[in-house]
C-alpha cells in the first residue's frame, strides 16, 4: 500500500475503533443509571434506542453530504461531535440530558461509515486491504470498549468516566489535523475507472461535488445509483444486518447458558455492580469479537483476489452451517463451545469487508457517500429489527430451533450473493 493509502486507512481506523468505543460502553453505563435515576429499564431502554436509531438512520443524510464535501472534513466532524456529545453526558444530572447527549452521538456517529468507506474506496488503491484494517479497528473498540470503560467505572465516578472518554476523540481529531492525503487517488471521476491511485498521485484531488443539491437530484441520483448490481449488493447488505443483530443480541446470555457458574472468575469484585455484566460469558463473548479482528483481515484480503459476488456466498454459506450446528456443538460441552463461538466470530466479521467492497464495485466513484450511506441505513437502521426478530423467536420456540430459523437469513443472503455473480457478473 501507498503512502496516500496507509494515510487515509490510518486515519479512518482511529475512527472506526473510537465509534465502536463509545458505542459499547453506553450498555455499560445503563448499569449505573438505572441504579442512580429513579427509571425504569423501559425509559433508559427508550432513550438508548433513539442515539443507536439516529446512528443507522443518519447514515444516509450522511453519506450525501460525504458525496458534496471532503469526507476527512466529515469525519473530522464526526469525531469532534461524538467527543462533544460525551463531555455534554458527563455534566448530565438526570435522563433528558442524558436523552440529549445520546441523541447527538446517534447522529455525529452516523457520519463515519458512509464518509470513511467512501473515503476508503476512492482514496485507497487496494480497497479491500483498507477495509479489512478498518474493520479490524472497530472489532478492537467492539472488544475492549466496554471493558475499557468498566475498568474506569472501578475507579472513578460515571461522569468523570464519561468525561475521560473525550479524550480520545481529542487525541483522533489533533493527529487527523496532521494528516495529509488525495482522497480521490484510487478513481478517475471522469471515467467511472479504477486508476490513478496505483502512485498516489491522483489528479483528482478532493473535489466531491457530486452530491445532490436538492430533493429532486436527490431522488434523480437514488434511482441511477439502483442498478441491478446495487439493487442486489443492497439486500446482502440487509440479510448481513438483520442476520448480525439478530445473532449476536442475544448471544452473551445463551453463551451463559451452556458456560459452567464459576464464581470469583474475573477482572471485578464479585459484588460489583460490573461482576454481573462481566461473567464467563462475556469473556467468551468478547474472545467471540476479538477473533473477529483476524477475519476482517481475511475477508478484506478476499476481496482482492476474487470477486466479491463469489466470496459473498461462501461466507453466507458458511453462516448457515455454523447457525445451525452452534447449539448442538454447544451442548457438548466447554471446549466445543469454546472453538465454535471461535470459528462463527471468524466468519460472521469475514464477510464485512467482502459486502463493503461489492458496494463500491456496484457504485459509481462520486456517489459512494450516498451509496454507503444507504449501506448503513439498511445495515444498522433497518438490520436492527434482526434484535426484536430474536427476541420473539426466543419467547415463542427454544434456542435450538432460534438459530436454526435465523439461518434462514443467512441461506437468503447467499441465494442473492449467487445471482449476483451468476446474473451481474456474468454480463
Amino acid at each position: 500500500m501507498n503512502e496516500n493509502g496507509r494515510s487515509i486507512v490510518a486515519f479512518t481506523m482511529v475512527s472506526h475503533a473510537i465509534v465502536h468505543t463509545y458505542e459499547l460502553s453506553i450498555p455499560i453505563l445503563v448499569v449505573i443509571w438505572l441504579s442512580e435515576f429513579s427509571v425504569t429499564t423501559a425509559t433508559i431502554g427508550t432513550i438508548v434506542a433513539v442515539g443507536y436509531a439516529l446512528f443507522g438512520i443518519g447514515a444516509l443524510p450522511s453519506g450525501i453530504l460525504a458525496d458534496r464535501y471532503s469526507t476527512k472534513s466529515m469525519v473530522l466532524i464526526g469525531l469532534a461531535g461524538m467527543g462533544a456529545s460525551f463531555l455534554l453526558l458527563s455534566a448530565a444530572q438526570g435522563t433528558a440530558t442524558i436523552a440529549l447527549a445520546l441523541a447527538l452521538w446517534g447522529v455525529f456517529a452516523s457520519v463515519h461509515h458512509p464518509a470513511s468507506l467512501s473515503l476508503i474506496s476512492t482514496g485507497v488503491s487496494e480497497s479491500g486491504t483498507g477495509f479489512a484494517y478498518h474493520g479490524m479497528a472497530g472489532n478492537l473498540g467492539i472488544a475492549f470498549g466496554p471493558l475499557v470503560t468498566a475498568s474506569l467505572l472501578i475507579v472513578f465516578d460515571w461522569r468523570l468516566v464519561s468525561a475521560l472518554l473525550v479524550v480520545p476523540a481529542v487525541l483522533a481529531v489533533a493527529y487527523a489535523l496532521t494528516a495529509e492525503f488525495d482522497e480521490m487517488a484510487a478513481v478517475d471521476v471522469g471515467g467511472n475507472d479504477e486508476g490513478s491511485g496505483a502512485d498516489g498521485d491522483g489528479t483528482a484531488g478532493d473535489d466531491r461535488s457530486g452530491g445532490p443539491d436538492s430533493l429532486a437530484g436527490f431522488l434523480a441520483d437514488s434511482r441511477a445509483l439502483f442498478t441491478l448490481g446495487f439493487t442486489l449488493a443492497m439486500a446482502v447488505v440487509l440479510m448481513n444486518g438483520v442476520f448480525y443483530r439478530g445473532v449476536l443480541t442475544f448471544l452473551p446470555d445463551v453463551l451463559g447458558g451452556y458456560l459452567p457458574d464459576v464464581s470469583g472468575i474475573g477482572l471485578f469484585a464479585p459484588d460489583s455492580p460490573m461482576a454481573e455484566e462481566f461473567d464467563l460469558a462475556s469473556y467468551l463473548y468478547a474472545g467471540l469479537l476479538t477473533v473477529g479482528i483476524a477475519g476482517q483481515y481475511v475477508g478484506g484480503k478476499l476481496t482482492d483476489r476474487i470477486p466479491v459476488s463469489a466470496g459473498l456466498a461462501a461466507v453466507f454459506g458458511a453462516l448457515v452451517v455454523l447457525a445451525a450446528a452452534f447449539i448442538p456443538v454447544a451442548e457438548a460441552g466447554l471446549w466445543p463451545l469454546v472453538a465454535i463461538s471461535a470459528v462463527f466470530g471468524f466468519v460472521l466479521f469475514a464477510i464485512q469487508p467482502l459486502y463493503q467492497a461489492a458496494i463500491a464495485v456496484y457504485s459509481p466513484p462520486d456517489g459512494r457517500g450516498l451509496s454507503y450511506g444507504y449501506t448503513y441505513l439498511a445495515n444498522f437502521g433497518i438490520g436492527a429489527a434482526g434484535a426484536a426478530l430474536a427476541g420473539i423467536l426466543l419467547d415463542l420456540t427454544s434456542v435450538a430451533r432460534t438459530f436454526l430459523l435465523l439461518a434462514l437469513i443467512p441461506a437468503a443472503g447467499a441465494v442473492v450473493a449467487l445471482a449476483l455473480y451468476s446474473v451481474v457478473d456474468a454480463e
